[in-house]
């Protein structure tokens, strides 16, 4: 029997418990994969904790990024071929379809091929990552040459794939990071400029940076009171992207650098991309072709075997990492 992790109560990274079940038969329209690798993401800490958008019914399965290879296909399947090499697209239901497994179910909407020179490690490691950064800087926020680009908690998977995104546009990469001890990863990942935030005060950093006219675009996953230093750091008209809720503390809404600037503060999320087929299609030809030339590369901080997932997600809430975590299978 395939091991698969589940777990049967909400709370730490100790509830993940790997369990052996059944192999199950894919049903109308899903595919089943011998999964080589599994990324690791921030939802899934807060889907585990239950303090994600969507609440788990327990026992529940988690996931959304696994490589592999297609062993089974069920009916009214097309073009999908049993023995392709995909990665998975997060846009489905983890509590149903979750990919923390050796063998796993997701609709066949949900696979994707991904350039052959990548390992499987690295396929686990691009959906998200990638997708998430070019539904907000290239569909929504029209990235332009001489933008520049406010990007925070800039260490992580979607933090590294934006700084690739926005050097790819010739833009400028403005990342931010707590600590000294991963500024110079980040400049060597390509950011033009990196902020200290424990050393540096934020918007004056920009504003200096800038000259004096902030930046158009800003790209956070924290929110929180960082929010207010945000506002103050945009340009005039600038957009910021609020794609996640990792402050423990109340947002505030900016009202007067908004109304000041013209504003706009926009929730975001990558089920925006993928549930839209043509801004999906996009997306992915966006990425892919990326891939393919070298201009997005994605960056494999560690790995960790499917027995260690509870330590895996550990590291995850160390905030140590650097990249994408994996996990091998």
């Amino acid at each position: 029997m395939p091991k698969v992790v589940r777990f049967h109560e909400t709370g730490g990274a100790d509830v993940l418990k790997v369990e052996d079940l059944p192999l199950i038969e894919p049903g109308e329209g899903e595919v089943r994969l011998k999964v080589e690798a599994i990324g690791l993401n921030r939802a899934e800490v807060m889907f585990r904790r239950g303090q994600y958008l969507q609440n788990p019914e327990l026992p529940s399965r988690l996931g959304y990024e696994a490589a592999g290879i297609i062993d089974a296909v069920g009916p009214g399947i097309g073009a999908i071929q049993i023995g392709g090499r995909v990665s998975t697209i997060p846009s489905f239901s983890m509590g149903k379809y979750g990919v923390y497994g050796e063998s796993v179910i997701v609709p066949d909407s949900a696979v994707a091929r991904y350039p052959d020179n990548l390992s499987a490690i690295e396929g686990a490691a691009i959906w998200m990552q990638y997708l998430t950064t070019f539904g907000a800087l290239i569909e929504f926020g029209q990235l332009k040459k001489d933008d520049s680009v406010l990007i925070t908690a800039a260490s992580s998977s979607v933090g590294l794939a934006a700084i690739q995104i926005t050097k790819a546009a010739g833009a400028s990469a403005i990342a931010t990071t707590r600590g000294a001890d991963k500024k110079q990863f980040l400049l060597d990942a390509g950011a033009d400029h990196v902020i200290v935030t424990d050393k540096e005060d934020l918007a004056e950093s920009v504003i200096a940076i800038t000259s004096g006219k902030g930046a158009n675009i800003i790209f956070d996953p924290v929110a929180g009171p960082l929010l207010e230093k945000l506002a103050d750091a945009a340009a005039s008209g600038a957009i910021i992207f609020e794609y996640g809720a990792l402050s423990p503390a109340p947002t505030i809404f900016p009202l007067f650098s908004t109304l000041a600037k013209g504003l706009t503060v926009r929730g975001y999320t990558l089920f925006e991309i993928v549930r839209d087929p043509e801004k999906l299609a996009r997306g992915k030809k966006y990425v892919y072709d990326g891939l393919q030339s070298g201009a997005l590369k994605p960056i494999i901080d560690r790995t960790f075997p499917l027995d260690a997932i509870a330590e895996a997600h550990q590291y995850m809430e160390s905030n140590q990492q650097k990249g994408k975590i994996v996990v091998t299978v």
